[in-house]
């Protein structure tokens, strides 16, 4: 009996223009292809086409998504005495006809699943041909549409007609690509008497023990159903050597368990270590391993506690019996042409997130089911995942073919995630049962289907099957005694995104409010809000050519895709700051104006927990160089809202919040020690002169929260518009202002600059002359890497800050080259302006 072999079919591929609106240049031409890949990026290889990225490139290359295109490969083959050969696409993107040796193999209609096919009485003794035919993406998904009934969605395509990822198509951050390929592995199997089909992989915490037990579902080849025999490994932490079981199986699937007398749990970052265990399975028949797979697992437990209380009801995230206040970042897809996406662009972005004091990555389901790297990086770091399943902002049909198509992509992707242990919990969609309910949904369905069965029904049929210890929510947000009547067609119970149940998105401040009304809100768990700005200054001009470039210049319209998003960006900073009249202090000012409006609304949602759990920023990358809601961008850099979120997700920190018509500091231990510090009140001038200060010692709990009243000696300004009122608490620093700075007579700065080369950058000490507001280094003016590990700081007379620039090369970064007022930025230079 010989072992499942896998033998990848990545060489030798071409993709040529089958059909639809290509240049002529296309006529017969034949592209050498990437596999896994896909047509852009195959046509940026070959010099065929300018980055899509650049300029208005965008609209420059629309026609490949109107375009059929055709991949062909050839591969020697020759019989080996096994009883099945499979070929195996892991992913395709999306709609395609796959040809062996000329003979149809499949159709395929879904970018979010794989498809396995029995192709023994295709293969040839000798050189086989394969063929995937990709259809135009944009013309499929239009008839589609009107085959399924059209429905509502924010955006022209309608990307609910086809199982792909809905942002290919544009969103208000991303370039429509409408992108085809083989974008992920295809490989032919070959096999005999059985394989492992679906390997379920479950581990358990009990006292100081526990338990993996892992559920396994056969293929057969052989009729006869000889015995079968799983055989489970289990070695990590605390076991010496292994700890062995195995288990005889039934036809098609059977159990195996072992129990453990000692494990480690894993924790979250920031609440104990992530210790791993490796699951090794292996199928046996006659004596002999036919087929072997492996999980990484560790021993966790988790919750969302939402058992009603006096003010609502909550959406607590409990971790091992801890709950756990999140401190969390959307995700989208980390590049608009997702193939490029590999482990060490993930490890990057996770180490990112790490470094900005984050504990959970919500998978935005506009996206994709990202790909194992992301997951197993996320539990190697702790890193808690909430994935969402792949639907977003629009009414969904229930219809087949599509019905199929979504429940065969939720299993799938339910097993392959559910052993992860970052992974919290799948919801069921992004903002679709508060659109059914405020977006005039019901009106324009007309009694149409719109995704509610496969939120309410088909959705935790599946989990409560396949991963029942993996918590479940049909949406976000959510309400969690909302539900579905399907007899009255009608969602019962509370508003989905009533802000005192479960979940709540907050968008009014973007689109309609200013943001200092982040604190008019006490949500219990805040899924979504957030604010633009454009990406970093060197990321901007090298996707720009505009010339001047100002911020409505073509160039720009084009890398901004909010609706009215200059128009929201203007009335957003106008309560705050005036509009700049050079475009280098326009780029300053609103990326200022994003931190400060984030930065604010997270310590306002902090200061009041355990009422409130959790903020999940929107949104932690870009998929491009984009103006948009973004603290890393597309190409890598940080924006100052990346330190806004460092500085407010600390594991200590202070700040001054309106409480009872007055002030408060309003203090955050989120460690698992005791926090005694002295908590210095001052109120200054901003010319240094301190008006009032005192001095005193507090006490917190482990993960505890302590509000302290300011008496108003500190807490009245004397003349508003030139004091601040400034906390410490050992490293933590508070500020509070008592006049917008448009109102105020914030000063010069007069920081200076000295530096020092330091293993893998340069550290740059920082002095304030005067009282300096919101510093920040834009350091990649200086150089293109260059990437400081903090900002976004402020400084009275006389202090001074030391911050480490990440760069390349050995060589320091110049002190006066930082020290240039286009590269250390402040708050005062909006003012004094």
């Amino acid at each position: 009996m010989t072992h499942l072999s896998r033998r990848p079919l990545h060489d030798g591929w071409t993709v040529r223009a089958a059909d639809g609106p290509a240049p002529d240049a296309f006529d017969g031409l034949t592209v050498p292809a990437a596999v896994p890949g896909s047509i852009h990026v195959d046509l940026l290889a070959g010099g065929f086409i300018p980055d899509p990225f650049h300029g208005d490139n965008e609209s420059l290359l629309a026609w490949i998504g109107l375009v059929d295109w055709t991949y062909r490969t050839a591969f020697a083959w020759t019989p080996d005495g096994s009883d099945r050969h499979d070929l195996v696409f892991d992913g395709l993107d999306t709609v395609a006809t796959i040809r062996l040796n000329g003979e149809v193999v499949g159709g395929v209609a879904n970018q979010h699943r794989s498809y396995r096919y029995d192709v023994a009485a295709l293969l040839r003794d000798g050189d086989n041909e394969l063929e995937v035919a990709f259809r135009a993406p944009v013309p499929y998904a239009n008839q589609a549409s009107l085959d399924l009934g059209v429905r509502p969605r924010p955006y022209p395509l309608p990307y609910e007609a086809i199982r792909k990822s809905a942002c290919s198509f544009g969103w208000d951050w991303g370039i429509a690509t409408y992108t085809s390929g083989i974008w992920k592995p295809v490989r032919l199997e070959s096999w005999s008497a059985a394989r492992l089909a679906e390997t379920r992989v479950v581990a358990t915490p009990d006292g100081d023990g526990g338990r993996v037990a892992v559920d396994v579902v056969l293929e057969r080849a052989d009729a006869g159903g000889r015995p079968l025999t799983a055989r489970l490994s289990v070695s990590g932490p605390g076991i010496d050597g292994a700890a062995t079981a195995e288990a005889t199986l039934g036809e098609r699937d059977g159990r195996v368990e072992v129990d453990l007398a000692s494990v480690e749990r894993w924790w979250p970052v920031g609440h104990g270590a992530q210790p791993l265990y490796t699951v090794d399975i292996e199928l046996v028949a006659d004596d002999a391993v036919i087929d072997a797979t492996s999980r990484r697992i560790g021993f966790r437990t988790v919750q969302w506690d939402t058992e009603p209380d006096a003010a609502g009801t909550p959406y607590t995230l409990v971790v091992n019996d801890r709950p756990i206040f999140v401190k969390g970042v959307n995700w989208i897809p980390d590049d608009a042409l997702p193939v490029r996406v590999d482990r060490g662009r993930y490890e990057r972005r996770l180490q990112q997130a790490l470094d900005a004091n984050i504990n959970l990555i919500r998978v935005w389901g506009g996206g994709l089911y990202e790909s194992d790297d992301f997951y197993d990086l996320a539990d190697e770091r702790g890193l808690l995942v909430w994935q969402d399943f792949l639907f977003a902002c629009a009414a969904y049909p229930e219809e087949e073919p599509l019905r199929s198509e979504i429940e065969a992509e939720a299993r799938e992707n339910v097993v392959r995630l559910a052993s992860h242990a970052s992974l919290t919990q799948l919801v069921g969609n992004n903002e679709n049962l508060w659109g059914f309910e405020d977006w005039g949904w019901k009106l324009s369905l007309d009694g149409k289907t719109w995704g509610a069965t496969y939120y309410y029904e088909l959705f935790p049929a599946i989990i409560a099957e396949l991963a029942p210890h993996v918590p479940y929510a049909p949406g976000s947000p959510f309400s969690p005694e909302t539900g579905w009547d399907a007899a009255s067609a009608r969602q019962t119970g509370p508003h989905p995104n009533d802000e005192q149940h479960g979940s709540m998105h907050l968008w009014e401040q973007w689109n309609r409010r200013d943001w200092t009304t982040y604190r008019s809100h006490t949500p219990r768990f805040v899924a979504e809000f957030g604010w633009q700005a454009p990406p970093a200054w060197t990321t901007l001009v090298e996707s720009v050519d505009d010339a001047p470039l100002t911020p409505e210049s073509p160039g720009m319209i084009v890398h901004q895709k909010a609706t009215d998003g200059n128009v929201k960006l203007t009335n957003g900073l106008l309560p705050h700051f005036r509009v700049p009249a050079d475009m280098e202090t326009w780029h300053w000012a609103m990326q200022l104006n994003q931190a400060l409006a984030v930065g604010a609304a997270l310590d306002h949602f902090r200061s009041h927990a355990p009422h409130t759990m959790g903020a999940v920023v929107w949104q932690l990358n870009d998929c491009w160089p984009v103006t948009s809601w973004a603290a890393i961008d597309g190409a890598e850099r940080v924006k100052p809202l990346y330190h806004a979120l460092k500085n407010a997700f600390a594991p200590r920190v202070v700040t001054v919040q309106p409480r009872d018509g007055g002030l408060a500091a309003v203090l955050s231990n989120d460690t698992d020690e005791t926090w005694s510090v002295a908590l210095r009140t001052r109120r200054v001038s901003f010319a240094g002169q301190e008006l009032a200060g005192a001095t005193t010692e507090v006490t917190l709990t482990p993960r505890g929260t302590l509000t302290v009243s300011i008496d108003d000696e500190f807490a009245t300004a004397t003349d508003a518009a030139d004091e601040a009122l400034v906390l410490d608490a050992g490293e933590a620093r508070g500020v509070w202002y008592f006049a917008e700075p448009r109102d105020s007579t914030l000063g010069e700065a007069g920081l200076s600059v000295t530096t020092q080369a330091v293993e893998g950058g340069t550290e740059v000490s920082i002095t304030a002359e005067g009282f300096a507001r919101d510093v920040s280094l834009l350091a990649d003016k200086v150089h293109p890497s260059a990437q400081p590990d903090d900002g976004l700081f402020t400084l009275l007379p006389g202090e001074t800050r030391r911050v480490v620039v990440r760069h390349d090369g050995d060589a320091g970064l110049d002190a006066d080259a930082l020290s240039d007022p286009r590269v250390l930025r402040s708050a005062n230079q909006l003012v004094t302006g």
